[in-house]
């Protein structure tokens, strides 16, 4: 019997990919990295405007208590004061009350901190163009108001938007809006309003203050933007 000199012989084995197998599998990765990464920030977002509401009300339920406990006005401030600070503009919320005098009862004309305040999370900004004083007619501007003097620290002296309850825990301005959305704003840029992010063009959030302190959540960003409006900046 002839025998094949060829069967025994060893097949040659493959060692490694080939430079194409190598580049499909590094486009695949990429498209997967960049999926994984355009997801991940869209719900980091959407959960940052979340966790911040939450907070915010609280903040709002800390000021409405402190109103009610001392007798006197206490209010929720928005820093608006230097544009250039990437930490506290439209970012940083304090709680501030009017002392009164023992003596003469009266209330005083200056606030006093009643906190450190909270810090947004990052990329979270609150919006003067969406907040408005009158949420259901849909105008008026908020007020604003500066806090100085001996007793209110250097760093948090300066411009604010004002959320006012009185000694009976009445908001002030009921119907008031109070909108947060996720943007990104440039360091020294002219332009102090936050700029939309490409990723969450309806990232927002917020509620309406009632009179009584009481406040509703905007369910769908376009109760915020009417008519759904692409905004750029907020």
């Amino acid at each position: 019997m002839r025998s094949n000199p060829t069967a025994n012989r060893p097949l040659p084995s493959r060692s490694g990919f080939s430079l194409v197998e190598l580049l499909t599998v590094i486009a695949i990765i990429s498209v997967l990295m960049t999926v994984a990464t355009v997801g991940i920030g869209g719900l980091l977002a959407g959960k940052g405007v979340t966790t911040a509401v939450s907070t915010t009300e609280a903040v709002f339920a800390e000021a409405r208590t402190l109103a009610m406990g001392k007798l006197t006005n206490a209010a929720v401030l928005v820093s608006i004061q230097d544009p250039t600070n990437m930490d506290t503009y439209l970012r940083r919320l304090v709680v501030a009350y009017k002392e009164i005098d023992p003596v003469t009862n009266k209330q005083s004309t200056e606030w006093t901190l009643a906190s450190r305040g909270v810090t947004l999370p990052e990329k979270v900004y609150y919006s003067q163009t969406l907040s408005s004083k009158d949420n259901k007619n849909g105008g008026g501007s908020l007020a604003k108001v500066s806090l100085g003097g001996t007793n209110i620290k250097r760093d948090y002296q300066g411009q604010y938007i004002i959320y006012e309850f009185n000694a009976e825990g009445i908001c002030t301005t009921p119907g008031a809006s109070f909108v947060l959305g996720t943007g990104t704003r440039l360091v020294g840029s002219s332009e102090a309003r936050p700029r939309v992010m490409t990723s969450a063009k309806r990232d927002f959030g917020g509620f309406v203050i009632w009179r009584n302190g009481s406040t509703s959540l905007f369910r769908n960003p376009l109760q915020i933007l009417k008519q759904g409006d692409n905004i750029t900046y907020f």
